[in-house]
């Protein structure tokens, strides 16, 4: 079967994050109209027909009508509302019968929630941290947690309601900090864990088998003073932004031994949480050296070269020679070859 027709599907960011808007930070796994713009003229130049579809309330409408005309689906998209939302998309492409790019509707569920990603892998002896969730500011502490803690929300990703008061070292701060949680994402729990100050690490992963592609790593020696070392709000998207190119090391500077140990790590997370095609996986050393998965991004953001050069996926592929039609290709070779198309 020749494929010629994709469905793109998407959602709209509609304001730049901004550090001093709380609003601003609900939408902040979209993607810019310029992003998107960008990733359909890649799509059309590797020879498709793309059919653009935002992952709105009438997207199952669109999807309906034109399944008779998509071959497949490259599916970009976070869904919206409710704490499940990644898992929107792919469930009405199950339904429709419509073979799309990516991890079906459980791994999608599982991946955005931070803790029903760690108890997964610690089901699997898979190291990732101990952690606690605040649904109220009632709850008493975990006796298995000491400071320095951080909080984050426990359904978002790029940075949200991650900044220099997130990582906490008293009783009062934690609680400061739960609130504010809880108050800017309602109906989502804030979850805390241990503060690590290691170096960290974000791993790209493509295709079935995965292929692991250059490591990125953020050199926080490189951030202002008055920045804590790691990947907050601020560090994404006004910092990278900002010309800093030198912050991002890829390939990362990993010893052979802590290089296998991460290699094997990242293949075990794909293994016990289903992933198909492509995820982002990112972890972070204690001070013994020992790496912990922080979370998992399926699907990670891919930001094309001529809007930013800070995308991780991207930037790691570029790394490994694989342009960024190339690496889009890939993506929809990996997908294809599932469903038997290629």
């Amino acid at each position: 079967m020749k494929v010629e027709t994709l469905a793109f599907l998407y959602n709209v960011r509609h304001t730049y994050p901004d550090p001093k808007d709380p609003r601003t930070q609900l939408e902040v796994d979209f993607d810019d109209p310029e992003t998107t713009k960008w990733q359909i003229k890649h799509l059309e130049s590797c020879g498709y027909k793309v059919i653009p579809v935002e992952a709105n309330e009438k997207a199952y409408l669109t999807l309906y009508q034109n399944k008779n005309n998509i071959d497949l689906v490259f599916n970009v998209a976070e869904g919206i509302y409710g704490n499940d939302r990644e898992a929107q998309i792919p469930a009405m492409l199950e339904m429709l019968q419509i073979a799309y790019t990516g991890s079906s509707p459980l791994t999608q569920a599982l991946v955005l929630n931070k803790a029903k990603t760690k108890e997964i892998l610690l089901a699997n002896k898979i190291p990732t941290l101990p952690f606690q969730l605040f649904l109220t500011n009632n709850s008493k502490l975990n006796l298995r947690l000491s400071f320095p803690l951080i909080v984050k929300p426990v359904s978002e990703g790029s940075g949200a309601g991650i900044n220099n008061k997130s990582v906490v070292n008293s009783k009062s701060e934690l609680q400061k900090q739960i609130n504010l949680m809880l108050k800017t994402f309602k109906h989502e729990a804030a979850m805390i864990e241990p503060f690590l100050s290691g170096p960290e690490y974000s791993v790209a992963m493509i295709g079935n088998p995965p292929r692991i592609l250059p490591i990125v790593s953020p050199d926080h020696a490189k951030l202002p003073k008055n920045y804590l070392p790691m990947d907050s709000f601020e560090v994404k998207w006004i910092f990278e932004e900002q010309g800093n190119s030198d912050y991002l090391i890829c390939p990362a500077t990993i010893e052979k031994k802590l290089y296998q140990k991460i290699y094997q790590i990242c293949l075990k997370t794909w293994k016990a949480l289903d992933i198909l095609d492509w995820c982002r996986i990112d972890l972070r050393l204690d001070k013994k050296d020992n790496p912990f998965v922080l979370e998992v991004n399926s699907p990670p953001g891919i930001i094309p070269p001529e809007v930013s050069t800070t995308s991780y996926f991207p930037l790691a592929a570029r790394v490994a020679g694989i342009e960024y039609k190339q690496m889009l290709n890939m993506i929809i070779e990996s997908a294809l070859r599932r469903y038997n198309l290629s």
